[in-house]
Order: C-alpha cells, then sequence, then structure tokens
C-alpha cells in the first residue's frame, strides 16, 4: 500500500518537475542565444546588427534617461484600452454567433474578411476619422486582435457538449444559467487561446500604429532612432517590446490555468 502511495504522489508531483525543467531549458537556451548573438555580430560586423552587449548598454542609457519608461506607459495605455474594447466586443459577439445560427450567417463572411486581411490598411481610415489622436492607435490595435478574439470564441461555444446543455435544462435551469455555467466555462479554453493570439496582435499594432500615426510610444520612438540609423536603440526598443509581449502572454496563460484547471 506505501508503494501504491507513494507512486501516485510522485505522479502528481511530476507535472511540477516537468515545469522546473522546462524553465531551466528556457533559461539556458535564451542565454546560449545572446551568446550566439554576441559572437555573430563581432565576427560579421554588419552595421545592422550590434552586438548584444550594446543593446544591453542602449537600454541601461534609455532607462536612465527616462525615454523608455515615459513613452512604454504610453504605449501601455493604449494597448489597455485596445485590447479592453477588442475583449468585450470580441466575446459578445463571438457568443452571439455561437448561440445563433442566423448572427453566425450574417457575420461571418465579414469576420473572416477583416480577420484575414491586413489590418494596417484601415489605418488610413482612422486617421480620416479620428486625425493624429490616441483614437485612431486605440482603432488600430482593436482591428488587429478583436476578430481572432470573435473567431476562437464562436468555435469555442459551438464546440461546447450539447448534451451538458441539455441535462442542465432538465434540471430546470435557466437559458442564462446555462450559457454562464454550463456553454461560457466549456468554452473557456479556446476563448483564452484566442486571447493569447490577440495579445500579440495588439503588441504589433500598438507599434505600428505609433511608427505610422503617432509621435508618442514606444514605437516612434523606435521609428525616430531608426531614421537616426542608431541601430543599437532601435535593437534595444525591438527587446523591450518582447519582453512586454512574453510578460502580457505569461500573465494570460497564468489567468487561464486558474480558471481551466477543471480542465484537467
Amino acid at each position: 500500500m506505501k508503494v501504491k502511495h507513494e507512486t501516485s504522489q510522485s505522479k502528481k508531483e511530476s507535472p511540477l518537475l516537468l515545469s522546473g525543467m522546462s524553465t531551466r531549458i528556457e533559461v539556458v537556451s535564451l542565454l546560449a542565444g545572446i551568446i550566439l548573438w554576441e559572437i555573430a555580430a563581432k565576427v560579421m560586423g554588419l552595421l545592422w546588427l550590434p552586438p548584444a552587449s550594446q543593446v544591453a548598454k542602449a537600454v541601461v542609457r534609455m532607462i536612465y534617461s527616462g525615454e523608455i519608461l515615459e513613452n512604454l506607459l504610453v504605449s501601455l495605455g493604449s494597448l489597455a484600452l485596445g485590447l479592453s474594447i477588442a475583449l468585450g466586443v470580441g466575446l459578445t459577439v463571438g457568443l452571439l454567433m455561437g448561440l445563433f445560427k442566423i448572427v453566425n450567417e450574417a457575420l461571418d463572411p465579414y469576420v473572416n474578411a477583416l480577420l484575414i486581411s491586413p489590418s494596417l490598411a484601415f489605418a488610413p481610415v482612422f486617421f480620416a476619422l479620428f486625425g493624429l489622436a490616441r483614437n485612431t492607435q486605440v482603432a488600430v490595435i482593436v482591428m488587429y486582435s478583436m476578430f481572432v478574439i470573435i473567431v476562437n470564441t464562436t468555435t469555442g461555444v459551438k464546440l461546447a457538449d450539447q448534451r451538458l446543455a441539455e441535462m442542465a435544462h432538465s434540471f430546470g435551469a435557466s437559458r442564462i444559467q446555462i450559457i454562464t455555467r454550463v456553454i461560457l466555462p466549456a468554452a473557456l479554453p479556446m476563448i483564452f487561446a484566442g486571447l493569447r493570439l490577440a495579445v500579440g496582435r495588439a503588441v504589433k499594432g500598438m507599434i505600428n500604429g505609433e511608427m505610422f500615426l503617432a509621435f508618442v510610444g514606444i514605437g516612434a520612438l523606435a521609428q525616430r532612432y531608426g531614421g537616426q540609423m542608431k541601430t543599437a536603440e532601435v535593437a534595444g526598443i525591438a527587446v523591450v517590446i518582447t519582453a512586454v509581449a512574453l510578460v502580457l502572454n505569461w500573465l494570460v496563460q497564468n489567468v487561464e490555468y486558474k480558471s481551466t484547471r477543471w480542465a484537467d
């Protein structure tokens, strides 16, 4: 009996051990990549590929000067607003498309067309509507991120086990209760998958919008340094943007894990 108990306990602990091992491998891989970057930059001597050490110095200098923090806060404000709008509208429309066939048939062509079309192509339209203002940046972020949320939410609702909904109905659950307590929880894995994709697309929209339409934000800072041919600063800003995207993705994954533990 002790052997069985210890075996079952070790099985329960194995995901944690695997998680720790995965983290160590990622750290080693990251360090190896930085070392290769440093060596390749010094050996090849390309203007557009500054050494990692030079990029790190540029990032530290921009942090001390306040450039990074000031512009990053502006960018994150627009990103938070755009993602909030995309999430609210995306979940609502996706839920309606998943629940009602007529809504799905009416909106599906538009959603898929806007999903695959280049979102930055709508930037001139937003510029004509809102001018050189924050609303234009937010609109670009919404265009980049909203439709993938709609598609994943619709798919998640459609894939929800209808037998559970029928069982809840047989026990006297109302339509609202079935949606909120059966269908939405079953659709959460697909919804979070869409949210992870939306976060990455929103960061791209934030940078593209700021580089082409704004004079503030981290994207505008990259555009300014790029015009001055300061490759170390541009690469440093790219590293900061990547770090922001990774942190946001990590936050979404943690919320997803806490919300969908029942699925394991």
